[in-house]
């Protein structure tokens, strides 16, 4: 846990802005029972993402993607919010935070009650039809290839269904990437939770805020590749600290 005169510090900065960006990565959502997946235990460990969550391999077998995607409806339908979710969703509701960044992928920012959500890697609770486009919202895709309906196909013409999450050779959705950067040229001080800082481009968004003149908080388990660009940096589990740092009523 860190020392409590940085929790303290942070916990003023967070009080003196009105204007905060949230960017968050896997370590928020471990707490609710998401293994990031490229720890002991997490998908890469079982999954060669070349094989099964590349867009290329997708467009050749659209069934090894869903078949690793069973296992991770399985785990994303039955995670909760954690604190760390509704901390930030409080953050909202006192008008402070003018949005959430995130590269996750799971929609639990929203369950938690957070309205201003950019999704970099897309939501995995969202897909679409490859033929007709037709968009399928909601848990519905998701609980029947958890039944085992792999790939699971259009209700309207039987075209094959993605998943709005990125795969790897997929670019980054760029409504999303631009709304982000705007956001980061906003605020004036941005919460950087979960996230090791290794996937550029979003890894950079740290560096637009503060080159837009915004403090930089670091909130991870096993630190950053950022440090640099951090005025405080709190290492530990983002459950036991954003309750710390933002005074939930």
């Amino acid at each position: 846990m860190p020392h409590e005169e940085d929790i303290e510090e942070a916990r003023k900065l967070v009080q003196d802005s009105q204007r905060i960006a949230a960017f968050t990565g896997a370590g928020i959502s471990v707490d609710s029972g998401i293994p990031d997946f490229r720890s002991e235990g997490g998908l890469w460990t079982r999954y060669d993402p070349n094989e099964y969550a590349t867009y290329e391999s997708f467009l050749k077998d659209p069934s090894k993607f869903w078949t690793m995607g069973k296992e991770l409806a399985e785990v994303i339908l039955a995670a909760e919010p954690n604190e760390a979710h509704t901390a930030l969703a409080e953050l909202e509701q006192q008008d402070k935070l003018v949005g959430v960044i995130t590269q996750n992928i799971d929609n639990l920012h929203q369950s938690a009650g957070n309205e201003k959500v950019i999704e970099l890697h897309g939501n995995y609770l969202v897909a679409y039809c490859m033929e007709c486009g037709e968009e399928y919202v909601g848990k519905s895709i998701q609980k029947r290839v958890a039944e085992g309906s792999i790939p699971p196909k259009c209700d309207k013409c039987k075209g094959i269904l993605k998943s709005d999450a990125v795969l790897f050779g997929e670019p980054l959705p760029e409504k999303a990437m631009s709304k982000a950067i705007e956001i980061c040229r906003n605020s004036d001080l941005m919460l950087v939770i979960g996230t090791s800082l290794s996937i550029y481009p979003a890894a950079f968004l740290p560096q637009v805020a503060k080159n837009s003149g915004a403090k930089v908080i670091l909130v991870n388990l096993e630190g950053t590749n950022r440090n640099d660009v951090a005025d405080i940096v709190l290492q530990g589990r983002a459950a036991d600290i954003l309750p710390k740092i933002v005074q939930v009523k």
